[in-house]
């Protein structure tokens, strides 16, 4: 009927890390029967699984989501490799007339993929190689004083420590000879899909970093350092790569280079978090499309499933 919305539905659960995302899906997925897919950058890395609190075998195996252990560590994962593999495979759900959720806590990948990406060339090995030797060398401070002369608006809206986005925009610098904020930006076409977007926003943020150190501490007890030593006695991956400067893994692997002792690896990996978690409950308030829902109240779970069931009417 004309004025009727026909586009296919599709579920987002948001919120950030350690407020029971997981757990919520997967209630979700037994009363809705839907199917799940993974917004975490880094979930899509094997091998990757103490430190980013994966689900474990077991669980998908009886819960699969799509897009774990699509990449090795050492492959670089984009907003716009995530965008056209996500994209795939909410198609693929919506064809067998079930309904996608999207689980997760990177927003920049839930932004890309309901508003798309200005066209940026694809990552180069060599480019990137050499900015991280680079960066080795000088140091990302010198790197992000370049970025500041090549691309001052870029610069200005990337934070000095956002070592991964100063990386990508010198790339794209270097691969077309053009500022990255020139190429952003422009008119973007209509999400394919009607969505229902579901918040996790702790309002006591002392609960929330309660459960950030007990969840570490919960990680270190199930070998998270072992894990970390496994990765490096690969010998193919650095610090600076982009898996091994997610949260955690970059403090025990500064840790494991004798930068630090165990206690204090623990304290810069739980400040570290709570930051990432500042960060995510910063970007969800600012989505005003988006139910909000506090995870330590008792009934938020049968709240949440009263929305979806009226969604999905």
């Amino acid at each position: 009927m004309p004025g009727i919305d026909q586009r296919p539905l599709a579920i987002f659960l948001m919120g950030p890390t350690a407020s029971g995302k997981t757990d919520l899906a997967l209630q979700l997925a037994d009363r809705f029967g839907v199917d799940l897919i993974s917004v975490d950058s880094a979930l899509v890395y094997r091998g990757m699984d103490i430190g980013t609190a994966k689900p474990d075998a077991t669980v998908l195996a009886r819960y699969p989501h799509r897009l774990i252990d699509i990449r090795d560590p050492h492959d670089a994962y984009s907003a716009a490799d995530f965008r056209a593999d996500a994209l795939r495979e909410m198609a693929a759900i919506t064809a067998t007339g079930k309904i996608p959720l999207l689980v997760g806590g990177t927003g920049l990948y839930f932004r890309a993929l309901q508003y798309g990406l200005s066209y940026l060339p694809e990552g180069d090995a060599d480019v990137r190689a050499q900015l991280a030797r680079d960066a080795q060398e000088k140091g990302w401070p010198a790197l992000h004083a370049r970025l500041a002369d090549l691309d001052l608006a870029a610069a200005t809206r990337i934070k000095p420590g956002d070592t991964q986005r100063i990386q990508r925009a010198l790339e794209v610098i270097a691969l077309t000879g053009k500022p990255l904020s020139a190429q952003q930006g422009g008119p973007r076409e209509r999400f394919a899909y009607r969505v229902l977007k579901l918040a996790l926003l702790p309002q006591d943020r002392a609960l929330l970093h309660a459960r950030i150190a007990q969840r570490l501490d919960s990680m270190f007890a199930q070998g998270f350092l072992d894990e970390v030593r496994h990765l490096r006695a690969r010998g193919d991956l650095y610090a600076d790569l982009p898996s091994m400067r997610a949260v955690g893994y970059r403090q025990v692997w500064q840790h494991l280079d004798g930068e630090y002792d165990l206690a204090e690896c623990r304290e810069r990996a739980i400040f570290a978090t709570r930051q990432l978690a500042k960060r995510q409950i910063t970007w969800l308030r600012a989505d005003r499309d988006a139910c909000a829902f506090d995870p330590f109240v008792a009934t938020h779970s049968e709240k949440i499933r009263r929305v979806v069931a009226d969604f999905l009417a």
